[in-house]
């Protein structure tokens, strides 16, 4: 099985929201905000039986380099699965975050930045 088979997308949406949504803000220093959120419009579950289990960020820059930005595990039923990063975008082309659900699996998004 290659990865791209097991690997979901915001056109394969399911009935809870397991797309990673991602927002960007200018920030001060340089430095801009980055937002990332499963379950922003609904929420997705988070019981020890269904969860987010972690988010990932990746940066991918105009020469082709991937930049792993950010890792987040989460505890069930403790935890949300969102996470926030300062992040200095110059040369940066495109975002993209992961994110696992124990039950659905691998889902992904990505935005121009």
């Amino acid at each position: 099985m290659a990865f791209s088979d097991i690997l979901k997308n915001k056109d394969s949406e399911g009935k809870e929201k397991h797309v990673p949504v991602i927002e960007i803000s200018a920030g001060s220093g340089g430095a801009d905000t980055i937002s990332v959120i499963v379950g922003k419009e609904i929420a997705h579950p988070n019981t020890v039986e269904h969860h987010i289990a972690w988010l990932e960020v990746y940066g991918v820059k105009g020469d082709g380099q991937v930049v792993s930005l950010a890792k987040a595990d989460f505890a069930p039923a403790y935890t949300s699965p969102k996470i926030q990063l300062k992040v200095v975008l110059d040369g940066f082309e495109t975002i993209y975050a992961t994110s696992y659900c124990n039950i659905h699996g691998l889902w992904e998004n990505s935005v121009k930045v």
